[in-house]
């Protein structure tokens, strides 16, 4: 059975999420699930959108966006939550709001073993540094688990997750 196509909405859903709340600055690792959003932020000309080389970079970037007076966010895959784990004790320890949108992978149709072990270990090593992780699952509930999440991490300076299941992007067919 071949899986059908996700009408990708959701994307432009969390971007005027983002122009609701007031995010200015952007931060993200390449990523094929996030591209869409990827390019309305570039697009937006209030917006500063910075590609990292790593996700830990995301981390120190959005400490000094709040402190300079802007609301910011990272967008990034599961994959890479690994990489910034050491870096969250900053925004615990200095009570500094983080949001993440984390597209999620070695879930639901992975085809890439590779994926696996960060996709199911993603939410206890968050949990575990700190952070709180909330989850959406349905394409059509995307805008207002991000407006929650946004909420909750600048009203209370936590440092939020909010994990994009894998159903939700789709299916990766790389064998074509």
């Amino acid at each position: 059975m071949k899986p059908q196509k996700n009408p990708a909405t959701w994307p432009h859903d969390i971007y005027e999420v983002f122009k609701e709340v007031g995010i200015r600055q952007v931060a993200y690792v390449p990523d094929a699930g996030h591209t869409q959003l990827i390019n309305s932020c570039h697009a937006d000309r209030e917006m500063k959108v910075i590609s990292l080389t790593s996700e830990e970079e995301g981390v120190a970037m959005l400490a000094g966006t709040w402190l300079g007076g802007q609301r910011g966010v990272m967008l990034l895959q599961s994959s890479g939550v690994g990489n910034c784990i050491n870096l969250l004790s900053i925004m615990n320890e200095c009570r500094f709001p983080l949001l993440m949108i984390v597209t999620m992978r070695g879930e639901w149709g992975e085809f890439n073993p590779w994926q696996l072990a960060m996709g199911q270990g993603t939410p206890p090593a968050l949990q575990h540094a700190g952070v709180v992780v909330q989850r959406v699952d349905h394409a059509e509930e995307v805008r207002e688990h991000v407006f929650a999440a946004a909420q909750l991490t600048f009203n209370t300076s936590r440092p939020v997750a909010l994990l994009i299941s894998q159903r939700i992007i789709g299916f990766k067919d790389w064998s074509k």
